[in-house]
């Protein structure tokens, strides 16, 4: 019956019917237009364009608690919602504050799944996504989260999912972020966490670990997550055994000690994380983990300004971590480890002096000088570091004896402005001229 519907333009004549008083009639007109068009993208848009949107909407504001003409009008918008053209066409209504409305009076798992459907689509809008903050779905997820933490029922886990998924998508803007972390939410997360923490299906652990790394990076919520001791509720969750949850978890770390000396101080004076860093450091049967755990200890390094916290790494023997690093396959990589290390050496060379001879750091530098595949920004850090190297008696000696004065000075006519001018300073602090 569906294709001769269509093909007698009965569609567009249904829409007039949207405007009636009458909840039976519109219970009707809104079940056949959800069904004619399912799965039709053509007349999806045909509809958007002679301006069902309107209707539909203020069908869901006069109507809110009838729960028949509500779950209609749900499943209409949820079939429209992916369109573009739809979406702007909501963003001029309060579609936002009346969803954000039906997740709150949702009490059965059908309804609250076509709602998150809804929102999900929603929130792929930029207008859309403010409104929704607006509107405060953080508070109904928050309220969701908080109700079902805990439950085991699959129904329960797949909605709890879904929340954290819509969380996911509510973060992309530091505004968002901010006022999540001030509704609490990354507590409510990390509840979610621990729960599930030894759980085989990892699939809200990912959602919930996803949200929180991008609650960790606006440096105002920093701050907040450190006040509110949450830098420590993630590291007791480091006894999972699963690598995907271990890398989301290093990448939250690393997120707070990003730009944070205080956050940095505090992870780099736990001797427990730093010996679980150390092992993941050695460890190469996951080499997502193996990264993420050698990036967090540079992150911490680079960011702190305590000389405690370089004793405490070097105790922990991750400074030979950091050396090796110096020559990964990745530039990123090999850039965060030469800046970690020279700030560890201005911080305190003599606790790594004896580290930097044992792993051969001169050596690995020269190398990384000579070698013409070596990208301008790693051999201009590289020079960093033997200039603060060049601060020890014993490592200036080494760097004498490795002929380095030598490859600096080939560098002086490099293709890269940078480079020659940082070989250049480093000359100068080599022959203890003042570099100007």
């Amino acid at each position: 019956m569906k294709k001769p519907c269509i093909e007698a333009d009965l569609v567009p004549t249904l829409i007039p019917l949207l405007e009636s008083t009458d909840q039976e009639m519109l219970l009707h007109a809104g079940r056949a237009i959800g069904r004619i068009c399912y799965d039709n993208r053509k007349l999806q848009e045909e509809l958007v364009k002679v301006g069902v949107i309107t209707p539909l909407v203020r069908v869901l504001t006069d109507y809110a608690e009838s729960d028949p003409l509500v779950h209609v009008d749900l499943l209409a918008l949820c079939n429209l919602a992916d369109l573009d053209t739809a979406k702007e066409a909501l963003s001029k209504t309060k579609v936002a504050e009346q969803v954000v409305k039906q997740l709150r009076r949702a009490e059965n798992h059908e309804r609250l799944e076509i709602i998150f459907e809804v929102l999900q689509a929603l929130a792929e809008n930029d207008a859309l996504r403010v409104q929704l903050v607006e509107a405060g779905v953080q508070e109904a997820l928050s309220e969701i989260l908080m109700r079902l933490q805990g439950s085991s029922q699959a129904e329960n886990t797949c909605i709890v999912k879904a929340a954290s998924d819509l969380i996911v998508s509510l973060l992309l803007g530091d505004g968002n972020c901010v006022r999540l972390v001030q509704l609490g939410v990354i507590h409510q997360l990390l509840d979610l966490l621990e729960k599930h923490v030894e759980s085989e299906d990892i699939s809200v652990q990912h959602a919930a670990l996803s949200a929180l790394r991008n609650l960790a990076i606006p440096v105002v919520s920093k701050v907040q997550i450190l006040e509110e001791g949450v830098a420590e509720r993630i590291q007791t969750l480091l006894r999972s055994e699963m690598p995907p949850v271990q890398f989301k978890l290093l990448e939250t770390l690393r997120m707070l000690a990003d730009g944070q000396a205080d956050a940095a101080e505090i992870l780099g004076q736990d001797p427990m994380l730093l010996n679980r860093l150390v092992q993941w450091c050695s460890a190469n049967d996951h080499t997502g983990v193996h990264g993420e755990a050698n990036r967090l200890l540079a992150s911490i390094l680079h960011h702190n300004r305590s000389q405690e916290v370089v004793k405490a790494i070097q105790e922990a023997q991750g400074v030979k971590h950091l050396i090796s690093m110096t020559t990964s396959e990745h530039a990123a990589m090999q850039n965060e480890a030469l800046n970690a290390l020279a700030i560890a050496s201005a911080i305190n060379l003599e606790t790594l002096e004896e580290s930097f001879k044992e792993s051969q750091l001169v050596q690995s530098l020269h190398k990384l000088l000579q070698d013409d595949n070596t990208s301008p920004e790693v051999k201009y850090n590289s020079m960093g570091l033997l200039c603060s190297l060049l601060n020890s008696g014993d490592l200036r000696q080494e760097i004498e004896e490795d002929k380095i004065k030598e490859t600096l000075e080939q560098l002086c006519s490099h293709s890269n402005a940078n480079v020659v001018k940082e070989a250049v300073t480093t000359l100068q602090v080599l022959r203890g001229e003042t570099p100007h």
